[in-house]
């Protein structure tokens, strides 16, 4: 595998946090071996796809739709997995709520969706053709922390279901916890677990996060603590506990940060986290005994506010989105040491936020 479609998902209307240049969502080709990216189309008509999700088939391909800072929905499109074209279903829309993060679970039965806005959680069944039904279930979390300014009220950031297909995790930056759910696939529900949430260390700020391969830890970076919190993964109960936070940034950064996105890689061996502001990639060591991490370094983005950033299915390119200058860079990923080496591929992607990859 040489070739593999990526997606970037973007802002197509400006918003207080960000300049929008873009036009949809845009198709681009990775080639593993050289990193270079080559751009196949774009898909227009919908506002402010930032988050994107793939269904396990490749079939489909879900957004959320931005509107502005507490309106949108989700939009719902079939996708050919070949040439990442895709074709506009249907959308459900939110009068409230700012949508920022979407997942389908393993079934292709239910979209899950984190409303950051309103600090909620919501469920949208799929139907066989890919389509988007009436919401099945709706959380309303409720509480705040110790940062008055970010942190005034719950902000669901994301939703992440378990490789088991059984949990939902929900870092909700507002309340500085991980909430925990479990999935009841029959009636599309979202009941809380019996350990319905673990905090974080106040002001953290919870913000996404993934799952090692061994199925036993998975990590969360903290978007306004600038760290990784490690986490025991209880995969019969859904439990988790927490021993180990690490920071982000090195010791000698005193500028402004806030952190992402993060990823585990497909060997288990490594994490990756990106620092906005200080416009970088954290490399971490994993412990393969227990999970613990060790920092490794840093790298350039090559751009300004790394968003999400992606690794490929072969596991030998890095691709970093960043935002504020509309470009994209390629890395290739050293398979002993996690090391990421820029591939001298940057690319114009305008405002681009995220990145999914078929293969």
């Amino acid at each position: 595998m040489t070739e593999i479609i990526t997606i970037f998902g973007t802002y197509t209307k400006s918003l207080p946090h960000v300049d929008a240049k873009s036009e949809g969502i845009y198709v681009y080709k990775l080639n593993t071996e050289t990193g270079a990216l080559t751009h196949q189309l774009t898909t227009t008509g919908i506002d402010n796809p930032a988050f994107l999700t793939i269904a396990p088939s490749q079939q489909f391909l879900y957004s959320v739709n931005r509107e502005g800072g507490d309106t949108g929905g989700v939009s719902a499109f079939s996708l050919d997995p070949a040439t990442g074209a895709m074709v506009f279903i249907n959308e459900q829309v939110r009068t409230n709520g700012g949508p920022c993060h979407v997942m389908v679970d393993a079934t292709e039965r239910y979209l899950y969706a984190a409303n950051y806005g309103e600090g909620s959680v919501e469920v949208w069944p799929i139907e066989d053709d890919g389509s988007l039904g009436s919401a099945s279930d709706f959380h309303q979390h409720e509480g705040s922390s110790v940062n008055k300014a970010r942190q005034e009220a719950a902000h669901a950031h994301s939703i992440n279901l378990d490789p088991g297909n059984r949990f939902a995790y929900v870092p909700d930056l507002g309340m500085d916890k991980v909430m925990i759910y479990n999935l009841d696939l029959d009636k599309g529900k979202l009941i809380p677990n019996e350990q319905p949430f673990i905090e974080t260390t106040p002001g953290a700020g919870p913000r996404h996060l993934d799952f090692h391969p061994n199925g036993k830890v998975l990590y969360v970076i903290n978007e306004l603590g600038n760290t990784v919190t490690a986490y025991n993964f209880d995969a019969e109960s859904g439990h988790l506990s927490d021993f180990q936070t690490v920071p982000t940034l090195p010791a000698d950064w005193d500028g402004e940060n806030t952190t992402a996105d993060i990823h585990v890689h497909l060997n288990g061996k490594f994490v990756y986290g990106s620092n906005r502001g200080h416009d970088s990639i954290a490399v971490y060591a994993v412990d393969e005994a227990t999970g613990k991490l060790t920092a490794q370094g840093h790298v350039s983005t090559q751009g300004k506010t790394p968003r999400n950033f992606g690794i490929d299915p072969t596991g030998k390119v890095l691709i970093v989105a960043n935002q504020d200058t509309s470009n994209a860079a390629t890395y290739f990923i050293d398979q002993q040491t996690g090391a990421l080496t820029p591939t001298g591929v940057v690319v114009d992607v305008p405002t681009s936020v995220c990145i999914k990859m078929i293969g």
